[in-house]
């Protein structure tokens, strides 16, 4: 529990400044914020990738590199962090303020048990006996929602899910009572479900712990849903600051509006569903994928039974189509994407694939047809090569199929691919790190058109990236599909972005297709317990219809119980 009062002052920030120091010269990443937060308060900081907003974030805590310059004060109690020294520093960071960071996988070290690394802040912090910090470990675990912690307090990171990781890691945040939680996009990675599981949990640490919690997150669904107060940062400047209610009802500034205008609701691809359909029933295509009672099995190793990662799944796509799979991690539609690739074996039932049946598939026979199959990677900076040129990296599938020579026979037709993903030709001589992620995005989708195929596989290629970023990128596939009519695979845990590009969309759940329909039947009148827990626990960028979600998303969780 925080010391601080309701209400008292956590953390004042007073006209901030950081610049780096660069080969190109200094960049002047925060310019002049002045923020507060109190306890029991929730202040997000919103803003596209580079406007300031983690470095602000980072700047709480004292974890600039040494190439940073500071102005301005940042004071926690009544001690500036700016001016504190790498001791004094240690002696608040847990205990004054502590960080839950984006990316749990990464936080948590993998040759220590979990509640070893919780244990860790007790002992840099206090002395405790080897039995008071266990206690106290599972104790913290026990709060945030890990079941059967006693026991799962002596396991290691990789033996839990994904949005167990992230609970543990705002346990370790948790377990010496900060005054203050900077929670750095706590839920990026995560699928709605589980999501909605870390609002509840940080949403208790301000109720519960009386904690102040600053939410750095560029979801404006996320910020509906916690945030008392707003502050939209662009190049280095707080540009707006309200209390959510009003900030989401009347947005002032032109880039607050943008934001939230480019945030994709459900119900907005109804209509343009229903025209591709009709359009679809007037001309049949093809069926290029089909599934029936699809049945993808993972080997068990050492005497163990083997997984079923798709249980008799049946589904087709047909020429010029865009099916949309979505459910949780786990429930096989990576695995379906793959299969289809000839990445993954075909255990049981049929798929057939641009006429080829993938059940028992010999790839020397297969290969002749992967040039007619494209595949848009989630995260494109790993991908693509470091070393190569986006030109190299755009070119290797026309030379690895034979189509051109070398690079430079292919740069006519990279430019012309460039160019139609809306990105500069000169881009091509550009390395993969030099681009923005929405600018790899693009490009990652100019390679996978360059052999110009009939179908394309699409696993989750916007959920790491700015709102309006993601906007732009759906636009231009739903453009690019237009253009050079490839069926396609569109694979997210984002309802509202399959709902935006789909003719057809299908909810997996554990291995099986529980519900397949247009967008208007399966989001509009979801029939399967699973779907509507689905769509109750996507969260929707206006505070007033959020809380209606959230009691609805309650009210389903105890039916289900």
């Amino acid at each position: 529990m925080s010391s601080l009062a309701k209400g008292q002052q956590a953390v004042r920030i007073t006209d901030l400044g950081v610049t780096f120091a660069t080969d190109g010269g200094d960049v002047r990443a925060v310019d002049g914020v002045s923020l507060s937060v109190s306890a029991g308060e929730v202040l997000a900081i919103v803003g596209e990738s580079g406007s300031g907003k983690s470095v602000t974030a980072k700047t709480i805590l004292g974890l600039l590199p040494e190439t940073a310059t500071i102005s301005g004060a940042v004071v926690i109690g009544s001690q500036d962090v700016t001016q504190l020294s790498g001791a004094e520093l240690r002696r608040i960071r847990g205990t004054g303020v502590a960080m839950v960071f984006q990316e749990p996988s990464t936080a948590l070290n993998p040759v220590y048990t979990v509640g070893w690394q919780i244990a860790e802040g007790l002992r840099a912090h206090g002395k405790y006996t080897r039995g008071q910090a266990r206690a106290k470990a599972i104790d913290i675990m026990e709060r945030v929602g890990i079941p059967d912690a006693a026991t799962r307090v002596d396991y290691y990171p990789h033996q839990f899910s994904g949005g167990q990781k992230q609970r543990i890691v705002i346990a370790m945040a948790l377990v010496l009572d900060p005054e203050l939680i900077v929670a750095d996009e706590p839920t990026t990675a995560l699928d709605v479900t589980v999501q909605a599981e870390i609002l509840d949990l940080l949403r208790r640490c301000r109720d519960e712990f009386n904690a102040a919690i600053v939410l750095i997150t560029h979801n404006m669904g996320v910020v509906a849903d916690l945030a008392d107060r707003v502050a939209v940062m662009l190049d280095g400047k707080v540009v707006e600051e309200a209390d959510a209610t009003s900030l989401f009802a009347a947005p002032k500034h032109e880039y607050t509006k943008r934001l939230l205008d480019a945030v994709p609701h459900i119900g907005t691809g109804a209509a343009s569903t229903q025209e591709r359909a009709s359009a679809q029933a007037e001309r049949p295509g093809e069926k290029l994928v089909v599934a029936e009672n699809l049945v993808i099995e993972y080997p068990g190793r050492l005497g163990r039974a083997g997984f079923r990662a798709v249980n008799g799944v049946s589904f087709s796509i047909a020429e010029r189509e865009v099916l949309g799979l979505v459910g949780e991690s786990g429930s096989g539609k990576t695995t379906i994407g793959r299969a289809i690739a000839g990445l993954t074996r075909v255990t049981g039932g049929s798929l057939q694939v641009l006429g080829y049946e993938m059940l028992g598939m010999r790839e020397r026979e297969f290969r002749p047809l992967r040039s007619d199959i494209g595949f848009v990677f989630q995260d494109p900076a790993t991908s693509f090569n470091p070393l190569l040129t986006i030109a190299d990296c755009v070119a290797e599938p026309l030379i690895i199929h034979g189509r051109v020579g070398d690079s430079r026979e292919a740069r006519g037709t990279v430019d012309e691919l460039l160019e139609a993903v809306q990105l500069p030709k000169s881009f091509g001589d550009r390395f993969p790190h030099e681009l923005s992620g929405g600018q790899r995005q693009r490009a990652s989708l100019a390679r996978s058109l360059a052999l110009q195929p009939k179908l394309l596989i699409a696993d989750e290629p916007t959920s790491a990236l700015d709102v309006s970023v993601q906007a732009k990128v759906l636009d231009l596939f739903a453009e690019l599909q237009k253009d050079f009519g490839f069926a396609a695979l569109f694979i997210s845990h984002d309802l509202a972005v399959v709902d935006l590009l789909a003719d057809r969309i299908g909810v997996l759940f554990k291995g099986e297709l529980v519900e397949e329909g247009t967008g208007a039947e399966v989001l509009g009148a979801p029939k399967h317990p699973y779907t509507q827990r689905l769509l109750a626990s996507l969260p929707v960028p206006n505070p007033a219809e959020q809380a209606e979600r959230r009691n609805e998303l309650m009210r389903i969780r105890r039916a289900a119980s």
